[in-house]
């Protein structure tokens, strides 16, 4: 069984949310002064290829270590919308092929194509998807939606509309996916988001991976 790797590289001086704070790391222990090799790392909730709990946006939402982890894994639908541009809004025609794959334990990932601009300083700009799109997934039973890009939601919203839908029906979103368009070539796809098991986190990195079951 071959795995896809779906994480951008955490690293110093990657791209954060405008607001996050950066990441750094810096030696603790050397291994040759120490004995092993210890790194400090400083890094936010939301950093890299990572997930949201529901309390990252709506007051009294449950934190990652009290959701179900069969929310983190499932089998992928990848609806694609590469043809959308920088900072156009994505509605639900685009989803309307795939209507009939989505229900209950099935992990929406969105490909934008922004994955490619990662690092970049279009990376911002990338598409977002409409209320309506979050809303009419929740209605169909997803509740695990993950994008390539910085958020399923414009840079600079202040309503955050896809987050509060999704996180408020107790679901989960994935950001800064990479290489959705391997997941799309597979036959029977699926994905794990596994997160870090954090103590009341709003969010935490994840390694995530996908491979065919077909």
């Amino acid at each position: 069984m071959r795995l896809v790797d779906l994480s951008q590289p955490v690293a110093p001086g990657m791209p954060v949310f405008p607001g996050d704070p950066e990441v750094s790391a810096e030696p603790a222990l050397d291994v040759v002064r120490d004995g092993c090799a210890v790194t400090a790392w400083r890094l936010g909730s939301h950093s890299g290829t990572h997930v949201d709990a529901p309390s990252h946006v709506v007051p009294g939402g449950a934190d990652l270590d009290a959701l179900d982890l069969g929310l983190f894994t499932g089998p992928a639908v990848v609806v694609d919308v590469r043809g959308a541009g920088a900072g156009e809004r994505v509605g639900w025609d685009a989803f309307g092929e795939r209507e009939g794959d989505l229900g209950p334990g099935v992990v929406v990932l969105v490909r934008t194509g922004w994955d490619a601009r990662w690092g970049g300083p279009s990376y911002a700009k990338h598409p977002w998807l409409d209320a309506e799109v979050a809303e009419r997934l929740v209605a169909a039973g997803v509740r695990t939606l993950g994008v390539d890009a910085l958020s399923p939601d414009a840079t600079g919203s202040t309503d955050l509309a896809v987050h509060h839908a999704v996180l408020g029906a107790g679901g989960v979103l994935a950001e800064n996916l990479r290489d959705l368009g391997a997941v799309q070539a597979m036959a029977r796809p699926r994905v794990a988001l596994l997160p870090l098991r954090l103590a009341g986190g709003d969010g935490a990195p994840v390694r995530a991976v996908a491979w065919d079951e077909g």
